[in-house]
């Protein structure tokens, strides 16, 4: 972060300030977890359902904090006072992404996200010193802080946004002013909160709200949702598309793959642009982060990064932490896909279980648990997640939690035998199943949302 005096950030958050001599303090770091305060910091006293950070603000001042950020006095520390302090945070954290004139690419979508950021932020730093979001933080806290980590040497950011609810992609937008914003795709999830798909797409439009009339959004064509979207006010729309150059329809990609060819590792293809095209890899499986990498493609072609570099940099993308991660345990390969799950994201990764390579004897078999946040519409989208399960290459199906009766039925509604079809009432039970069923050279999928906590079935089998 820059050096930003005290009297900016009380400017910045609407605030009232009793300490007039203090006002030129330079501030160097902004924070809302007492753990990384230091000399030149500010604290911000964030509330929460089970925690209220008034309650640290003290600590916080004895730990170096120049001012505390809060709604009401702390004894013991110097406080800017606000109405609300959540506030607060995205308003200073706009003020400060406004200092910088730099392309900031805002990237949603239903399910990846995250990978496509990741390869962004790849292609972008063959040109760009680039920030981009780190881990999960891309709420309306975790946002700000990715924001705070831009400073002088910045060149390039790419920001993740995510959400539950209408109108937290629309602050997120204005709080980073995208230049360039991407929309991954249109699924099914939050849908308990949103109430359809179209909602879920005016809830991912948002990402616009922030934006400049001149910032291009960037859509995969293959989604049919997305494909329908019109530019206004001249907005320019910018189109990909996994399916070649569209000859004979309506619209036409502005990217586009083609010869596509999918192996044990990976998947070689061909990027094709106007005036060109160039050789290209993916080092991980599914077919689906074919998309992920030409969005990743088009946003550094809007950058004039050089097509060569570009796909460079997609060839080093690889999955992190609990994301498509592929382990080998004992002779099988285990594909552990834990941190969240819709029909679109379990689609995915049936076909990166359908591209690992199984020797004689192998099987390669899905183990899923319930996806959640899909209120009323839960039973039918278990069970058409099950339909994707009976028309995959999976051989046989693993499953627990309340719903997961429902990918049973899907899974035999589309041909696999009910017999290879296996509902446990719990984890624990289905744990034990598979330690007693699994064996060298099997290939299988672990996928659930992050809620079920799946990845603890993998460590108790590794």
């Amino acid at each position: 972060m820059e050096p930003i005096r005290l009297s900016e950030i009380v400017q910045a958050v609407g605030g009232s300030f009793g300490f007039p001599q203090d006002m030129d303090t330079l501030i160097t770091s902004v924070s809302t977890d007492t753990r990384t305060i230091g000399k030149n910091s500010v604290f911000i006293a964030l509330k929460g359902d089970k925690f209220d950070g008034h309650d640290y603000g003290a600590k916080a001042a004895g730990l170096g904090a120049e001012a505390v950020i809060a709604e009401r006095p702390v004894e013991g520390a110097k406080c800017i006072i606000v109405d609300s302090t959540h506030r607060a945070l995205q308003a200073l954290a706009h003020y400060y992404r406004k200092k910088f004139d730099i392309p900031v690419v805002g990237v949603t979508g239903s399910v990846g996200k995250t990978t496509t950021k990741d390869m962004i932020a790849l292609v972008i730093s063959k040109k760009y010193k680039t920030v981009k979001t780190e881990g999960n933080l891309n709420n309306e806290i975790g946002l700000p802080k990715t924001l705070f980590g831009i400073d002088s040497s910045t060149e390039a950011a790419v920001i993740e946004m995510g959400m539950n609810h209408f109108g937290e992609i629309s602050r997120l937008s204005m709080c980073c002013e995208p230049t360039i914003a991407v929309i991954t795709n249109i699924g099914h999830s939050h849908i308990e909160y949103l109430g359809s798909r179209e909602g879920i797409l005016k809830a991912k439009m948002e990402i616009l709200d922030g934006a400049d009339y001149a910032a291009p959004l960037v859509l995969p064509l293959e989604d049919k949702m997305l494909s329908q979207i019109e530019p206004r006010h001249g907005r320019r729309i910018v189109f990909c598309s996994t399916q070649g150059a569209g000859k004979g329809k309506k619209k036409k990609p502005d990217v586009w793959a083609t010869d596509i060819v999918p192996d044990a590792e990976g998947i070689s293809f061909t990027i094709g642009y106007e005036g060109g095209s160039v050789p290209a890899r993916i080092n991980c499986l599914g077919e689906h982060n074919i998309a992920n990498a030409l969005i990743a493609f088009t946003v550094g072609k809007l950058l004039d990064i050089e097509p060569e570099k570009m796909a460079e940099a997609i060839g080093e993308f690889k999955p992190q932490g609990i994301r498509q991660n592929i382990r080998s345990v004992r002779g099988m390969t285990f594909i552990v896909d834990c941190y969240n799950a819709a029909p679109d994201s379990i689609k995915a990764a049936l076909s990166a279980l359908g591209q690992t390579a199984v020797p004689e004897g192998g099987r390669r078999i899905a183990v899923l648990s319930d996806m959640l946040e899909l209120g009323t519409k839960s039973k039918m989208l278990h069970k058409l997640a099950g339909e994707y399960v009976g028309a995959s290459k999976a051989e046989l199906l693993y499953c627990c939690g309340e719903e997961a009766k429902n990918y049973v039925e899907g899974a035999v509604k589309k041909g696999m035998a009910p017999e290879a079809c296996r509902y446990f009432e719990s984890k624990d039970e289905m744990t034990e199943a598979l330690k007693a069923d699994l064996r060298e050279g099997d290939a299988v999928l672990f996928k659930a949302s992050r809620g079920m906590e799946l990845e603890s079935a993998v460590n108790a089998l590794e």
